[in-house]
C-alpha cells in the first residue's frame, strides 16, 4: 500500500496545487454503515468531513469512503481491492484531503475543500477512459451543487 500511496501522491502533487508529503495517511477497512456515521455523524463537530459539513438527510449522498482529519486515517469500505480505477478513484479523493489536511489549507467552508478532490479523481478515471457520470452518476451540475458553500 506505502507505494501505491507514494506513486499517486507523486502524481496529484504534479497535476494539482498540494503539497507532495509522503507523511501517509492510515488506511483502513470499514462496512458501509460506519463510513457513512463517520461522514455524517460519526467525527468531531466541525470538522471539514465531519457533521458541519453534512448536507440535510434530504440531501446526503450514498458516502464511499471519508477522511478524518483528527486521525488522519483514510476509511475504504470493505472489500476495497483497488484493482479497477473506480476504486482507485475513491482513494486519490481521499488523499486529496490528506494532502490538504497536511498542506494545512484553508477553504471558505467545508465543501469548497471538495471541488479538488473530485477534479482529481474526475482526471484519474479520465485516464482509463472512465468518468464521475459513469462510475458514480455525479453529473457536472450534482458535483457543482455538493461543492458549493452556496448550498
Amino acid at each position: 500500500m506505502n507505494a501505491l500511496l507514494a506513486a499517486l501522491v507523486l502524481w496529484l502533487a504534479s497535476n494539482f496545487d498540494l503539497p507532495a508529503s509522503y507523511q501517509h495517511p492510515r488506511i483502513e477497512f470499514a462496512p458501509a454503515a460506519r463510513i457513512s456515521a463517520l461522514r455524517y455523524g460519526g467525527l468531531t463537530e466541525g470538522q471539514p468531513n465531519g457533521p458541519a459539513s453534512a448536507p440535510s438527510d434530504a440531501g446526503r449522498r450514498e458516502v464511499v469512503a471519508v477522511y478524518d482529519d483528527a486521525t488522519r486515517t483514510i476509511y475504504l469500505p470493505d472489500g476495497w481491492t483497488g484493482t479497477i480505477p473506480a476504486e482507485l478513484s475513491v482513494l486519490v479523493h481521499e488523499l486529496v484531503h490528506h494532502l490538504q489536511n497536511a498542506g494545512k489549507q484553508k477553504f471558505e467552508c467545508p465543501r469548497e475543500r471538495e471541488k479538488l478532490a473530485y477534479e482529481a479523481q474526475e482526471r484519474w478515471l479520465k485516464l482509463f477512459g472512465r468518468d464521475l457520470l459513469g462510475e458514480f452518476e455525479i453529473d457536472p451540475f450534482t458535483r457543482l451543487v455538493i461543492t458549493s458553500c452556496a448550498y
